[in-house]
């Protein structure tokens, strides 16, 4: 309970598609506020990925306090739940010393999971996720959905026949637990945050300045050396069913490498997947957080003094 005098606790919360500014935005309102910068996105947790999956920049990283970034290896199995334990007690430290957390990244399901509570599913034995991993690999994405469907017709339904991540995740809940992920769903945590302590943000930027941005910032990354980044990362031994393997842009340009595609053509590949990724964040966002504010990219400046403004009068 807030003391008479004491000031209420609150976060802001940044959702936004890759490339749509939303880390300028939460560095831009970090330094006006003496806020703290927290990562919310599953790719930038991972250690060795710091060109390919856009991290801050040392620089700004000097400027403002930056956390839960590159804090995990991409040999590490890491998940929305393991993210909402981490920064449950970033934001304890943060209520402890009185500092505003600025929650920012493309990935939904760390929003969600933070604002509306999370289903506890209880340990998957090791055999059951090495069963279904391996077959991941073996299988097309399409006919490990059709495995899904047999064995759990609710999940099925719910989730893209493309998206073979979630749907190996749906396969070890129901094969490790009897139950689908469904149910376990369905009996979720309490929230780490109320939406009277958020602040709740969703960039939306115009279709074609997103693409042209993605394009551009992918040719900058390969400059950067993100085809070096690739080969690190495909030179490094760790099971390829996790998800860091799946960052865009580490096995086209690995590829391009060791020359079984070309870097043209590696460069193109991974544009396409970025816009492409981006527009599922653009539908996740449209459909599960509707009642988040927007705030158009082209006016960042803008939208930034007005919501440090306001923050400083409440």
């Amino acid at each position: 309970m807030t003391e008479v005098g004491e000031k209420r606790f609150r976060a802001i919360l940044i959702a936004g598609p890759t490339a749509s500014g939303k880390s300028a935005l939460a560095l831009a309102l970090a330094r006006r506020l003496g806020g703290r910068v927290v990562n919310a996105d599953s790719m930038q947790v991972y250690r060795e990925l710091r060109v390919l999956t856009a991290r801050p920049s040392e620089q700004e990283v000097a400027s403002a306090p930056h956390l839960l970034y590159g804090h995990i290896g991409v040999d590490e199995p890491y998940s929305v739940g393991g993210w909402l334990s981490d920064v449950e007690a970033v934001l304890a430290q943060a209520r402890a010393d009185g500092v505003v957390p600025i929650l920012v990244g493309g990935t939904g399901l760390y929003f969600k999971a933070l604002t509306e509570g999370l289903g506890e599913v209880p340990e998957i034995p090791q055999a059951v996720r090495s069963l279904w991993r391996g077959r991941a690999t073996a299988m097309p994405a399409e006919e490990l959905h059709g495995c899904l469907a047999e064995r759990d017709s609710a999940m099925a339904h719910r989730l893209n026949p493309s998206d073979a991540q979630r749907v190996v995740r749906a396969l070890e809940v129901i094969d490790g637990t009897g139950r689908s992920l469904a149910e376990w769903q369905q009996e979720k945590t309490s929230p780490l945050l109320g939406a009277d302590e958020t602040l709740r943000l969703v960039l939306a930027p115009d279709r074609a300045w997103l693409h042209a941005r993605i394009n551009q910032r992918f040719e900058a990354m390969v400059e950067m050396g993100g085809l070096e980044e690739a080969v690190r990362v495909a030179g490094l031994e760790f099971d390829r069913s996790l998800p860091a393997w799946k960052a865009i842009g580490v096995r086209p340009l690995s590829e391009a490498a060791r020359g079984t595609r070309t870097l043209e053509d590696a460069i193109e590949r991974s544009k396409t997947d970025t816009r492409r990724y981006a527009k599922r964040q653009e539908t996740f966002f449209r459909n599960q957080m509707g009642d988040w504010e927007r705030v158009d990219p082209l006016a960042l400046e803008a939208a930034a003094e007005s919501i440090a403004d306001d923050w400083d009068a409440a």
